[in-house]
Formats: structure tokens, C-alpha cells, sequence
């Protein structure tokens, strides 16, 4: 009997070192990036030249499937529940929020089911306004809505979304009453606001940058705590006098909570080289994002920070989350 066990515990072991851990062997084909969101975004993009950068070293494909829909629920969905093996990960941004902000019951536990893993960079939300409003500053903004609390308006791209909630930080900053106006999308939302029927707009600063140098909009604070390169004329909100309205857009990688930390840090690893690299650095620039080094740890601790503090907020403002 002695002899059969010993003889079992030697063939299992025969087994385990013939046959390495699948993390030992990853990657050995392609890896599925979903996006929640419709193609073009900026995170979109950026994320396109990261993983053409990553593909090479890592020697298998990384190719992006968009799934919009449910205000990106299917998408994130579709990654929480895929099999943790580092073949199927998130391109997660500020939206990953909305789900809990306007759901009740969301399939999937956004700070339990995702992981970060690096995040693409970060970019500042652009305070605009039509040049017809005459508007010159921040200060003009605001009196503007202190004398008729109430009469003014600012879009977003839908209850809930990044543009939201970084106009709910500098509504509650600055202490004016004004009306919000949800549209379908952030094309929408900035048509109305280049033709002067809505007031003011948060939108990124990729998305409003051209139109600004048009002329077409005008520039009065953007978000982050420095100036952006791209407008290096245009103040911070902390500047203008509202460092409570300080609110970042951002974009990142995440994979499945289960995912073996050796693929996290291979991922970690194989990322922050593409970003070093000066295709990815242009990109960047050129969608208005700046990088920010950070390890998977830190990202995760801002990821949760960020998560919890937008869904504090709405509830603040009274987003109600529906079923």
C-alpha cells in the first residue's frame, strides 16, 4: 500500500512538473480588448496604438471589440463573467461609474469583478461655452447664474455620464442653481452647445479641442490641477477660484478579478514600455491625455477612490438609480 501511494504522489508530481501552470505559458493567442463603448472615443484610439505596441513583444494579436449598449452594462458584463486567463480584458474609463450610478441592480460587481492593471492616461474635462454667450471667464459664468438662479443650462451626454458628473462637482463648487439638459451622446450635446441653445458643457479636452482653436467655442477652465499643453492659455478650475470642481476623464486597463497576478504584471510590464514609446507619447498628446505612472495597486486605489466618490456625488445631486 505503501508502495502504491508513494508511486500515485510520484506520478501527480510527474504530471504537475510536466505540465506548467497556464500563467507560465500565457500568451499563446490572441487577446480580446472589449470596449463598452462605441468605436472613436478617445480611450478608443489611444488604446489602439497601446496595444500595436504591446502585441509585438508579447507576440500574439491584441484586438479591440467594441459592445456598446445598456450605457456600456453588456460590455462590462461580457468581461466580468469571461474566464480569468488574461485572454479576454476591459478597456475601462470614467464610465465605468455610470452602471452603479444609474442601476439599482447591475449583473456584475464593478470593485470586485475588474482589476486594473495600468491606466492609459489622463485627460482634463474643458469647460466651454459659444463665444455668443459672452462669457470671458469662469467668474462671468457664474455671476451670470447667480443673478437669474435657475435660467441657465449645461449639457451632458446623458444622466450619469462623465459630463455629468464633472458639471454636478462645479454646480456644487461654485453654488448655482442651473438646469442640466441629458442628450443621446456627446455629438449632440456639443452641437447644441457650438449653436448657443444650451449654456455651458464639460466635454474632454480631445473632443472640444479643435473647436476652440476654430473659434467656434470658447475655452474658460479645464479640470486637472495643472494647465493642459494644448491650452496652455486657458486657466484651471482651482485657478478660476473652484478647487472642489476638479475632475479628471481617464482610461485604463482592466482584466477579471481572477486573472493570476503573473499575467497582471506581464500586462503592467509590456504596457508601460509601449507607453514610453514615442508613437504612443503623440497619440496621447494629440488626444489631449497626459501619462501617469502608475502600478497596478495605485491604480486600483484610485480606480475605487474615483468609483465611490461619483456614486457619493449623485447621490448628493439626487441621480436616482432606477432597476
Amino acid at each position: 500500500m505503501r508502495f502504491v501511494r508513494a508511486l500515485a504522489g510520484a506520478l501527480v508530481a510527474a504530471v504537475v512538473t510536466a505540465s506548467p501552470a497556464p500563467a507560465q505559458n500565457w500568451p499563446t493567442h490572441t487577446i480580446l480588448a472589449i470596449s463598452p463603448i462605441g468605436a472613436g472615443n478617445a480611450v478608443d484610439i489611444i488604446a489602439r496604438v497601446i496595444f500595436d505596441q504591446m502585441s509585438k513583444p508579447l507576440g500574439v494579436p491584441m484586438i479591440i471589440e467594441n459592445r456598446p449598449g445598456g450605457g456600456g452594462l453588456i460590455g462590462f458584463n461580457d468581461v466580468a463573467k469571461a474566464k480569468p486567463d488574461g485572454y479576454t480584458v476591459l478597456l475601462g474609463s470614467s464610465t465605468i461609474s455610470s452602471g452603479a450610478v444609474l442601476h439599482k441592480h447591475l449583473p456584475y460587481e464593478p470593485l470586485k469583478d475588474f482589476q486594473a492593471v495600468f491606466p492609459f492616461g489622463f485627460s482634463p474635462s474643458v469647460l466651454v461655452v459659444a463665444p455668443s454667450k459672452g462669457f470671458n471667464s469662469v467668474a462671468d459664468l457664474v455671476a451670470a447664474a447667480k443673478a437669474r438662479p435657475g435660467a441657465l443650462n449645461y449639457a451632458s451626454a446623458g444622466i450619469g455620464a462623465a459630463s455629468h458628473i464633472a458639471a454636478e462637482r462645479f454646480r456644487l463648487a461654485t453654488g448655482i442653481n442651473a438646469q442640466h439638459v441629458p442628450f443621446r451622446g456627446p455629438g449632440e450635446a456639443l452641437a447644441e452647445v457650438v449653436a448657443g441653445r444650451v449654456d455651458y458643457y464639460f466635454l474632454p479636452l480631445a473632443a472640444g479641442i479643435s473647436l476652440v482653436q476654430s473659434g467656434k467655442l470658447k475655452a474658460l477652465a479645464v479640470s486637472t490641477p495643472e494647465r493642459s499643453p494644448q491650452m496652455p492659455d486657458v486657466p484651471t478650475i482651482a485657478q478660476a477660484g473652484y478647487p472642489s470642481a476638479e475632475y479628471l476623464f481617464w482610461g485604463g486597463l482592466f482584466v477579471p478579478s481572477r486573472v493570476p497576478p503573473e499575467i497582471v504584471k506581464r500586462l503592467y510590464d509590456e504596457g508601460s514600455k509601449a507607453l514610453d514609446q514615442t508613437a504612443v507619447q503623440g497619440a496621447l498628446t494629440k488626444l489631449g491625455y497626459a501619462r501617469r505612472q502608475m502600478t497596478p495597486a495605485e491604480f486600483q486605489a484610485f480606480f475605487v477612490k474615483d468609483f465611490n466618490e461619483t456614486v457619493a456625488l449623485a447621490k448628493k445631486v439626487g441621480i436616482t438609480p432606477g432597476d
